[in-house]
């Protein structure tokens, strides 16, 4: 009988690398607001699933649309700040 211990150490061998970078959390850090936003806009489609939509749910999912939207147009402008040789806009 093979013991299982062998298997174990070859599947967490590299268990140490499959751990994100300080680099990559920055980065899901910085898409935070776009991440949440989405995630709005998602719950006001959801809620709509099973009904007509409403005057209000119309207005909750028009909204969440302009707070993606506006939380990406914010997360290029930074992005492109940052790209920017010398500050020149």
């Amino acid at each position: 009988m093979n013991p299982i211990v062998t298997v174990q150490d070859a599947v967490t061998a590299f268990a140490d690398f499959m751990e994100p970078t300080n680099a990559e959390l920055d980065a899901i850090e910085q898409e935070m607001p776009v991440i949440l936003a989405d995630v709005d806009l998602l719950d006001a489609h959801i809620v709509t699933l099973d009904r007509t939509p409403t005057e209000v749910d119309d207005r909750r999912i028009r909204r969440a649309r302009r707070r993606a939207l506006a939380a990406r147009v914010a997360l290029v402008n930074r992005a492109g700040k940052a790209s920017l040789p010398g500050g020149a806009a």
